[in-house]
């Protein structure tokens, strides 16, 4: 299957290669919808709808799967021209959608997929910048909505960025979250004790293999994560971290791959896969850009424990980068309501089902 979508920095042409993805014994990778252009983060409707949001395509989908053969039938463009809609959340029949500076909610949304309504402005209350300016969003069991604000550099020390902020769903008391938050585009919270988890991209012209992605976990409010003066919880910035300490600053609970571009996250909370699998981390890693030597695109699975004790990190899925050749990059993961899980991939265009049977 051949899928193409003109990116800038990326091939113009993505062949779907399923047979190359590779997986734990008993599991299986199909296409569940396809022409779904940059497909970014994934969010489930009440009434099942599918929706995806992109960054370089400005466009916003709904995929719906009438007949329940778990393949998306039908692949809607709900909305275009937006300003890199890569985050969205869904409550209370509505789709919230992070649009870099503002976050639009479309009411009723399900109901009117053929016809979809003009969005609601939630907020503008945030910085404009589009250098690591796209959004993911996720509601919090405090039923607040969190936000990532990147910062608008490789590496920089401005006011009002590298934060995660969280609001009421209308929008009102915006707040800092969490500081030190280089470019995170990816939250969850633990299924048992409702706490933060998020990803976070480090920084680059540091070489191959300096700094580490990082996985953080945010129990509370109010703490900083180091950006930009300390990175990966052990080195200093050679420029903004003169007269600093790493100690001052917390450390993430695990170093992922440098530059391997960990985005989307979510803890499995599903019924389909193994029970050891219960409450694990999934974490889709996009792939670095600018390395030598090509690293991520592919999807890990983590043993997290509550307190935040790692105590397993393997590769669960990949395939999608064959020697230095890529033909896809895995965006954000979705539990589904029947245990499968489901991944976007915004350089194909398309989402997979990963499903197991016994």
């Amino acid at each position: 299957m051949l899928f193409c979508a003109a990116l800038p920095l990326e091939v113009a042409c993505a062949d779907v290669h399923l047979d190359q993805v590779e997986l734990p014994l008993g599991f299986s990778i199909e296409i569940y919808a396809e022409d779904v252009k940059n497909a970014r983060q994934m969010v489930l409707g009440d009434n099942g709808t599918l929706f995806a949001g992109s960054r370089k395509a400005g466009k916003l989908w709904a995929m719906t799967d009438a007949d329940g053969d778990h393949r998306a039938e039908t692949v809607r463009l709900i909305d275009e021209d937006l300003n890199m809609p890569s985050g969205l959340e869904f409550r209370d029949g509505a789709l919230y959608v992070g649009a870099v500076d503002q976050i639009l909610r479309y009411d009723n949304i399900e109901a009117h997929l053929s016809q979809p309504p003009e969005p609601v402005v939630v907020t503008d209350a945030l910085p404009d910048k589009k250098h690591h300016g796209w959004k993911y969003l996720r509601f919090g069991p405090d039923g607040k909505l969190y936000i990532p604000v990147g910062v608008p550099c490789n590496i920089c020390d401005e006011e009002g960025f590298g934060e995660i902020r969280r609001m009421n769903p209308d929008g009102s008391d915006m707040e800092v979250y969490s500081k030190g938050v280089r470019n995170s585009v990816g939250l969850t919270f633990h299924p048992e004790n409702d706490q933060l988890w998020f990803t976070d991209n480090g920084r680059d012209m540091l070489g191959d293999d300096l700094p580490a992605d990082e996985l953080n976990h945010a129990p509370k409010s109010g703490m900083h994560f180091g950006i930009p003066y300390c990175h990966q919880g052990d080195l200093l910035d050679e420029e903004f971290g003169k007269g600093r300490d790493c100690a001052d600053y917390t450390p993430p609970v695990a170093n992922l791959d440098p530059h391997g571009a960990a985005l989307g996250l979510t803890f499995y909370t599903g019924d389909m896969f193994p029970a050891g699998y219960k409450n694990r981390l999934f974490i889709a890693q996009h792939g670095s850009w600018n390395r030598t030597e090509k690293i991520g695109y592919q999807v890990l699975v983590l043993n997290v424990q509550p307190d935040g004790t790692i105590l397993k990190n393997e590769i669960f899925a990949s395939g999608w980068l064959q020697g230095q050749e890529v033909w896809g990059r895995p965006n954000d993961v979705l539990v589904m309501p029947d245990g499968a899980l489901l991944v976007s991939d915004d350089l194909a265009g398309v989402i997979y089902r990963i499903s197991y049977t016994q």
